[in-house]
């Protein structure tokens, strides 16, 4: 049973956008965040919007990446500009448990999604 979904990956070019959505059953109010794995590297947290609608980023992806959430629509978004091929990676969303959250933290959250591939060529 699919809980969370997400869309919007792609192949683009060095410089160019997307803009990832996630929805779903599991879908909530609380804290939610975007991850992403390369091959052979480790799951990292990417951006963060709590209950508030307050957002955090990683350090690698600020001034580029925002996240934003629609609660009428139950869908969380994740808008990518001046991609860089770093960026290609399988991204998921991710529900936390709580109202607030830290993307350092894979505890914090209890549902994921299966994934949405991006990649950036050069």
């Amino acid at each position: 049973q699919v809980q969370l979904v997400e869309s919007g990956g792609g192949s683009v070019q060095v410089g160019g956008s997307l803009r990832l959505a996630c929805t779903g059953s599991e879908y909530s109010t609380t804290c939610m965040a975007w991850f992403r794995q390369a091959p052979g590297k480790e799951r990292e947290g990417v951006a963060s919007i709590d209950a508030w609608s307050i957002p955090g980023y990683a350090d690698f992806v600020k001034g580029r990446f925002s996240i934003s959430r629609d609660n009428a629509r139950n869908t969380l978004y994740l808008q990518m500009n001046n991609l860089k091929p770093e960026d290609t990676a399988m991204y998921y969303c991710a529900r936390a448990l709580g109202y607030r959250c830290t993307i350092s933290d894979v505890g914090d959250f209890d549902k994921w999604g299966q994934g949405t591939q991006v990649t950036v060529s050069s």
